[in-house]
């Protein structure tokens, strides 16, 4: 089965912006990438997928099922690229109110929370408030948000825009440590190389419209 498959999805406003005609197909496990400029379509494209937008034309499957199926919501994970999380929790409670919000058991709270802490590079920094962390440790928790479910499929959104060249390399190994744990990942990005180091697959966007897809080869 496809991670994710579209036929001629498309979502504009009113005929404008947006992306038009998307075809292409994610399978599991891969790291796949969406690249392009600021303003191409690519969150407007990943915000559909997720069920957030409703699509102007065309269809598309996520983990088997329709658009917007609740059940598929729950075996995702998600970080937009334009995130603010409550300044008054700490990291900490954070990352629990994100395991609630996903219906898991307490318990699994627990065990999960400094797994996803060490992964994303931020324990020991638990219990500072979001308010007090930097641009960078923010984009880390926002990451840390997404893993909390230990989810099948994974969007991310530009997620290192905010980090340093060793914060993005840490992210990019994480990435290549995922995708050898069966998890499929569909990248937004507008860097090249960001892409080249990890993605499997790719499309190009340009002003609403796949101007390219297929593997690097």
């Amino acid at each position: 089965m496809n991670a994710i498959c579209t036929e001629r999805l498309s979502k504009t406003y009113k005929g404008h912006g947006g992306f038009r005609h998307a075809s292409f197909v994610v399978e599991q496990g891969q790291v796949f990438g969406c690249l392009g400029p600021n303003g191409a379509g690519k969150s407007t494209l990943v915000k559909t997928l997720l069920g957030f937008l409703q699509p102007t034309s065309g269809k598309a499957t996520v983990l088997g099922q329709p658009l917007g199926d609740k059940n598929v919501r729950r075996r995702i994970g998600y970080l937009p690229e334009l995130f603010r999380y409550h300044p008054w929790l700490s990291g900490e409670a954070l990352l629990r109110l994100h395991g609630q919000l996903h219906r898991m058991p307490e318990e699994q709270i627990r065990r999960r929370i400094p797994r996803v802490l060490e992964q994303v590079g931020m324990l020991g920094q638990e219990k500072k408030k979001v308010a007090d962390y930097s641009k960078g440790m923010q984009q880390r928790i926002g990451l840390g948000c997404a893993l909390i479910n230990d989810p099948e499929l994974i969007f991310l959104d530009e997620p290192t825009s905010a980090l340093d060249p060793i914060g993005r390399r840490q992210i990019r190994d994480l990435l290549l440590e995922l995708k050898s744990q069966g998890k499929t990942i569909f990248l937004n990005s507008h860097l090249l190389g960001e892409v080249e180091a990890v993605c499997d697959a790719l499309l190009i966007i340009n002003r609403g419209k796949v101007i390219v897809q297929g593997t690097w080869e």
